[in-house]
């Protein structure tokens, strides 16, 4: 219970600095996640349902993140072109010139993790790394 305690507490406290450091620039750490995803994407384009699964999100929170990216002009949607029921999302080049903004911000202050040293960093990943494989996460 206190690792499970632990970790959870520091994904909020962590999520919340995120979260502050991003705020200026419109986005919330989930967005700036659907962002990044995008832009990793072969196309820069994604349905949302990939995006949803993905982000391991169900499918009705990835809406309101598209909602929000698309009205400040991050990404668009557009129909599928193979699939007449899908939609895709794409990042622009705002989207991407935003992007680039978080990436600055977010790893000039260790993505959330500066009180941890890069061995401590590295410590941690490797304590994670396990149950993550066994619940299928890579």
């Amino acid at each position: 219970m206190r690792a499970v305690t632990s970790l959870m507490r520091v994904h909020q406290l962590v999520l919340t600095e995120l979260d502050e450091l991003l705020r200026p620039l419109g986005l919330s750490f989930a967005r700036y996640e659907v962002l990044v995803l995008l832009s990793f994407s072969r196309r820069g384009a994604l349905p949302l349902g990939k995006i949803g699964e993905r982000l391991q999100v169900h499918a009705t929170s990835v809406t309101p993140l598209v909602n929000r990216l698309e009205n400040a002009g991050l990404i668009k949607r557009t129909p599928h072109p193979e699939d007449g029921r899908a939609v895709l999302a794409s990042i622009t080049s705002e989207g991407q010139r935003v992007l680039q903004q978080a990436t600055e911000a977010i790893t000039a202050d260790r993505f959330g993790l500066g009180s941890l040293t890069e061995a401590e960093c590295d410590e941690l990943t490797a304590l994670l790394t396990r149950p993550r494989a066994d619940a299928g996460d890579f």
